[in-house]
């Protein structure tokens, strides 16, 4: 069941998205050649207990995981594209990372996810993470009252293809408010003109990731967990929450 949101929910969304925001920019400056990803998800703790908030990640158990999630972003490395476990891996020069993190304050939510590099980038790199971020700015604006789901579904997808890259669908965009995962689904390739009305009070996570080797298909790791392309090329992946307004969609979880 898709729940709406008051103009005072979204603002106490807003509130949840801020922490988001900063935990996002706390994991990028520590992120450096030679630091592991665990000590990265200890930053993010550290933000979310001095802003009194919880993770919606850690203990979080869908239907597709065998175990909990046990950590507080998800820190996916590479060709591993979403959900990938922070451990003792140390960060080199050229990687390219993508962190995910929520946040809940005062029983609401919000998510992200940023991707970059870590150290020298390699253009085709570079490349990749900039249309993911024009799908994401694309999705965003497709995001209107009077307007439809598939609109933002298209918007994605049509971004991703037309840069050759690989738009898988068993992962995607979704409702979001006291949970952090809730109705309705959306995915990042779809029609324009279809799906659920959108209107203001609507609160959306839109999360295009792409795929450079230009194949849809991606596998998950024998963790459970980690979702990692077939071919092994690389991964980005981007996320803000919305909310659709009366004036537009806003942005809960973009820096203040």
């Amino acid at each position: 069941m898709v729940e709406y949101k008051t103009p005072g929910e979204i603002d106490a969304m807003h509130a949840a998205g801020q922490v988001v925001a900063r935990i996002l920019a706390a994991v990028r400056e520590r992120a450096a050649p030679g630091v592991r990803l665990a000590e990265l998800d200890a930053t993010a703790r550290d933000v979310l207990a001095e802003a009194r908030a919880t993770s919606p990640f850690l203990g979080y158990q869908p239907g597709f995981a065998d175990t909990p999630y046990p950590a507080v972003i998800c820190a996916s490395v590479n060709d591993a594209a979403l959900h990938d476990i922070p451990g003792r891996y140390r960060l080199r020069d050229g990687d390219l990372l993508s962190i995910d993190c929520g946040a809940t304050a005062d029983g609401w939510t919000a998510d992200a996810a940023t991707s970059f590099t870590v150290g020298c980038a390699r253009p085709e790199d570079s490349d990749l993470i900039d249309a993911a971020t024009r799908a994401l700015l694309a999705g965003i604006a497709a995001a209107v009252p009077g307007g439809r789901l598939g609109d933002i579904s298209a918007a994605i997808g049509a971004a991703g293809h037309a840069a050759g890259y690989g738009v898988p669908s068993d992962f995607g965009g979704h409702g979001i408010g006291h949970a952090m995962h809730e109705d309705p689904h959306i995915p990042n390739a779809g029609r324009p003109g279809r799906g659920l009305r959108l209107v203001p009070g609507l609160v959306v996570a839109i999360e295009p990731w792409f795929l450079a080797g230009g194949i849809d298909e991606c596998l998950i790791d024998a963790n459970g967990w980690t979702v990692r392309s077939t071919d092994g090329s690389r991964a980005a992946h981007v996320e803000h929450t919305v909310a659709i307004t009366d004036g537009g969609p806003v942005v809960l979880t973009a820096p203040a």
